[in-house]
């Protein structure tokens, strides 16, 4: 009876030691993840970005390749760098610079901006550019739309303050005329006052020497009376004596 119980415990501790050689086992195996690989990240693309506004100013209208004349960074340098110039040197410049294509035509027309130009100058620049508006970059049309707008702008103020110089000049031109009116009009009435006082003074002599001859005609009158009264005295006495 004891040897089958020991037996026994001999086996069940060898079944004990092979559960725990098998659970050890199986915690020592790689756990394979159920979960989806993810998806390996792509490369960031390399973006290089010009720094135009280090550019000098000198340099800048030299430029000319496909990537700058499609950025706007480029042309608002190009504006900056015109508006450095004195008009001389921006006409001068833009005389270098025919407008044979739209960033030739946009480059003269930033220069000559700033050229104290006429309003017909700037209309023909204007023009010039907008004749090649089919070729304008997607990219720097808003810019150039700005910038076209900027000079309709200028153009309009031209024309304003000229029609407000031909207003002036009419106005300036009709004061004067009544200005001489009225010098004229003050002339002849200081005429006319003149003559008056001639008048006037020429009636009060004539009334002041017709005043002596009416007293002087007034005597012969009593003259008159009294040498008409005499004979009749005489007549009397006469009639007495008879």
């Amino acid at each position: 009876m004891t040897i089958f119980t020991f037996s026994a415990a001999q086996g069940f501790g060898r079944r004990l030691l092979l559960l725990s050689a098998l659970l050890v086992a199986a915690c020592q195996q790689p756990i394979h993840s159920v979960l989806p690989r993810q998806a390996a990240t792509p490369p960031e693309p390399k973006i290089n970005i010009v720094d135009y506004l280090a550019v000098d100013c000198t340099r800048v209208w030299h430029i000319d390749d496909g990537n700058s004349i499609k950025n706007p960074l480029y042309w608002m340098r190009a504006i900056d760098c015109a508006a450095r110039l004195s008009p001389v040197q921006a006409r001068a410049e833009a005389h270098g610079w025919p407008a044979t294509n739209w960033q030739n035509s946009f480059k003269q027309g930033i220069l000559l901006d700033n050229g104290n130009v006429t309003p017909v100058e700037r209309r023909q620049y204007v023009e010039q550019l907008d004749s090649f508006s089919m070729a304008y970059p997607a990219s720097v049309r808003p810019l150039l739309q700005l910038w076209r707008n900027n000079q309709a702008a200028q153009l309009e103020l031209s024309e304003s303050r000229t029609r407000y110089h031909h207003l002036q000049q009419t106005s300036d031109s009709q004061l004067d005329a009544l200005r001489q009116k009225q010098l004229s009009l003050s002339r002849e009435l200081t005429e006319t006052r003149r003559k008056l006082e001639t008048l006037t003074d020429i009636e009060r002599q004539l009334s002041s020497r017709k005043s002596p001859d009416v007293s002087d005609n007034s005597h012969p009158d009593v003259n008159e009376a009294s040498t008409s009264s005499a004979p009749s005295g005489e007549n009397s006495h006469e009639k007495e004596a008879q």
